[in-house]
């Protein structure tokens, strides 16, 4: 039981800190309340009203989604590559090289497409 002891105790301060933030923000706080406040999001800005069976999303937010996944998948890929460059060698090498050229057409697809440009 004593392993488990460090645990518990941050366990506890983790608690106790949520705790105490939420007690000082509730009291320390400013109660001002009106309508835009109250509403779902609190931009300031009254929301546009939607249509019961709900709206539908232009395809340039899911376009915008599924680059931002190509790129942050890069990312992901190239992080463990760059610290394990030297024990890789030239077959690391020459494989990043592809992985990034096939990145890079799919980036220059998306800019010829103007998938980059907001409207």
């Amino acid at each position: 039981m004593e392993l488990y002891a460090p645990i518990f105790v941050l366990g506890g301060i983790g608690a106790a800190f949520v705790v105490v933030s939420l007690v000082a923000g509730s009291v320390a706080g400013p109660k001002r309340y009106n309508r835009t406040k109250l509403q779902a999001y609190e931009c300031g800005i009254d929301p546009t009203p939607q249509p019961v069976g709900g709206g539908r999303f232009t395809v340039k937010y899911y376009l915008t989604a599924m680059l931002f996944i190509v790129f942050d998948i890069e990312i992901i890929f190239m992080v463990p590559w760059a610290v394990h460059l030297d024990s890789l060698g030239l077959f690391g090498l020459v494989a990043m090289i592809l992985f990034l050229v096939n990145v890079s057409i799919a980036y220059a697809y998306e800019w010829r497409r103007e998938g980059l440009a907001w409207d």
